[in-house]
């Protein structure tokens, strides 16, 4: 009895819903376009959200198309350039599970199969329609005997599939959550990176807003070992929607308040500030969760630097107004949450680590005393771990090292780092 993944490919595999590009492909020169790509949405979002039968929506949108071959060559470029983010970063999950993967889609399988088979995605693992052509390589309709072309065709489907052990589905639309209703699977994901549709949410078992969300929930292989979902941005004063936008693509949960106070601190990772508005001293001694610092300014306080940084908080700042910085600090930020690069901060050593693949990196941050890198080669010594690269710097407060291991150990190895003696904070970025 194993563990089946069936995965949508419209607005979840891809950012898009592949029916709808294809149609702004083949009638960019029809006079009448901007109409028929209307009528084609409509038919998109009413069967999507479960008010017009899949079999009738995808009968209506076929009709309009007027595509052929070559419209779907520009179609399968396109929408390879449309791979969802957080997919495209956990090739490792789909290499490893390759054979419990399942795409299960009414698209059509001439554009679903050569994007997702570029990720270990086997092609006797992808089910979903198939055009028809005529002599001239024009779409002339669908092979309407595949269950997939039908009302409820992803559960005829699953039923003729027979899997033997747990399915958990995800997927952005109702034809996917009808799976969960049927009884076939034993969870249903609500995949709402691209798009949320209220009638598909409110009845989901779990809303998972990345890949991420959804590995971290079942312990799957990931990029990242935690989902930037779940990571608070606390956004006070002026911050400019350039450097936010930034943030929300990469995923982060931006949380607005008119001042900083010690319970939105308390469950903060990243804080956006300006120069009216920054933390205490005291306030920092309190932000366990707190990572990083941006400020839209310059931090006028330098007791506040100084405690930032014996709590393993870094900082980044820059003179308000500059134009750079609705760019500059959430670049730095993220470099920083995401391979640890303190380049540029204004309370740590700088260290500009080189990206490693196949090793994980965790970052050690710890009092600037003595033997602290020997205590953390100990552990991953006596636990046989291979380290590939290891970085360290110092200022006069802090000892901040990255080191990249090899895939394969347990959690103890991470509560024995965490338990050095003068640990500040310890993470594990990927």
């Amino acid at each position: 009895m194993g563990q089946y993944y069936i995965i949508d490919f419209d607005s979840t595999f891809t950012q898009v819903e592949a029916l709808d590009e294809l149609a702004r492909i083949s009638l960019k020169d029809h006079p009448d376009r901007e109409s028929i790509y209307k009528q084609i949405e409509d038919f998109t979002n009413a069967s999507m959200e479960g008010r017009l039968s899949f079999a009738d929506s995808l009968e209506g949108r076929v009709k309009l198309l007027q595509a052929n071959r070559d419209h779907l060559n520009l179609l399968i470029k396109h929408l390879r350039k449309k791979v969802s983010p957080s997919f495209l970063r956990n090739s490792v999950f789909f290499k490893e599970h390759a054979d419990e993967v399942l795409i299960v889609s009414g698209g059509f399988k001439e554009f679903i199969t050569p994007v997702v088979t570029e990720y270990y995605i086997k092609k006797e693992n992808i089910y979903a329609n198939t055009f028809k052509f005529d002599e001239e390589g024009h779409i002339i309709g669908y092979d309407r005997a595949n269950p997939l072309s039908q009302e409820g065709g992803k559960v005829k489907l699953l039923q003729e599939l027979n899997l033997p052990g747990d399915i958990y589905g995800i997927g952005d639309g109702y034809s996917d959550f009808q799976l969960k209703e049927s009884g076939l699977i034993k969870t249903f994901f609500a995949f709402t990176e691209n798009i949320e549709r209220k009638s598909v949410v409110e009845k989901a078992d779990h809303v998972t807003p990345s890949l991420d969300e959804f590995l971290y929930i079942n312990r799957l292989p990931r990029a990242i070992s935690y989902p930037k979902n779940r990571i608070k941005c606390l956004v006070v004063g002026e911050v400019e929607d350039e450097a936010l936008s930034q943030m929300r693509k990469e995923g982060y949960n931006i949380r607005h308040q008119d001042t900083i106070r010690e319970e939105y601190l308390q469950e903060a990772g990243i804080l956006f500030c300006d120069e009216q508005n920054q933390p205490t001293p005291e306030q920092l001694q309190n932000a366990g969760k707190l990572k990083v610092i941006g400020c839209f300014g310059k931090i006028n306080n330098r007791k506040t630097l100084e405690v930032a940084c014996e709590n393993g908080i870094i900082i980044f700042d820059d003179p308000k107004h500059n134009p750079r910085n609705a760019d500059f600090i959430p670049k730095r930020v993220m470099a920083f949450m995401n391979e640890g690069k303190t380049h540029m901060s204004s309370n740590f050593p700088d260290l500009q680590p080189p990206r490693i693949n196949n090793a994980h990196r965790l970052i050690h941050i710890h009092k600037n005393v003595p033997g602290i890198l020997a205590q953390i080669n100990d552990v991953f010594a006596r636990h046989e771990i291979n380290i590939v690269g290891e970085f360290l710097v110092t200022n006069s407060q802090i000892g901040y090292v990255i080191t990249d291991v090899n895939a394969g150990y347990d959690e103890q190895v991470l509560s024995e780092l965490k338990a050095i003696h003068f640990t500040i904070k310890f993470r594990l970025l990927y």
